[in-house]
């Protein structure tokens, strides 16, 4: 999956931003509640001058990437609870999970993500709430089934699962600066870099050749 950060400007309009300092206790799943917006929408959506709404969130997710707009260790609005120290929006990390496009691809994303964020953190399935939890909201709204909650009970069973069948990668972009000059972007996966060679190469002066028998790549001078 692709996780890359754009976090909020401090100073945001109607304290978007709150810099509010969160050692976080438990993650919170929310739905968009939009059936056209992608992850990069939504982002921008923290950021429109016409979106007079106090509300905010950690990550949110589509079936292509996942979005952190702002720092795990600040508090958001996002649970409707207001501002206790116990309360959701002072305790929890919000993730937003897109509706648009191909759901099922966004919840395998959610699903590997959020495993590897209880992984790091060590803790379980137990450690995740519905917004339903702090605020009573029908949210996500995709996994209420009338009440049920089958969707939610679904959801957290394939968490546990990926949390205990296997290690979880993420794959996060990074800058590629060669003597100052931007070439293009890398990539970060599981905390090792990987570049494009060709385009190191092109800016180094060297040339670059690929021999696909041996799978061997060269750079002379």
């Amino acid at each position: 999956m692709i996780y890359r950060k754009d976090h909020l400007p401090k100073g945001m309009a109607y304290n978007r931003r709150p810099g509010l300092f969160m050692s976080a206790t438990t993650i919170t799943i929310h739905n968009t509640g939009n059936l056209s917006s992608t992850a990069a929408n939504e982002r921008n959506w923290l950021t429109n001058p016409s979106n007079d709404r106090q509300a905010s969130y950690h990550i949110v997710i589509d079936e292509r990437e996942a979005i952190e707009c702002l720092p795990l260790t600040e508090s958001a609005w996002h649970s409707g609870d207001g501002s206790g120290s116990k309360s959701g929006n002072r305790t929890s990390i919000a993730i937003e999970i897109c509706e648009s496009g191909n759901y099922a691809k966004t919840l395998d994303i959610a699903v590997a993500l959020i495993a590897n964020m209880l992984k790091e953190r060590g803790w379980d399935v137990d450690r995740l709430r519905r917004h339903w939890d702090w605020s009573g909201k029908v949210c996500p709204r995709l996994m209420y089934d009338d009440g049920k909650w089958t969707g939610w009970i679904d959801f957290k069973n394939r968490v546990s699962k990926e949390l205990a069948g296997k290690e979880v990668g993420l794959v996060v972009k990074a800058n590629l600066i060669v003597y100052g000059k931007k070439i293009e972007d890398a990539l970060l996966v599981d905390g090792k870099t990987y570049v494009p060679l060709r385009a190191v190469g092109d800016a180094l002066g060297v040339k670059t050749a690929w021999e696909n028998k041996s799978k061997t790549a060269m750079i002379t001078e």
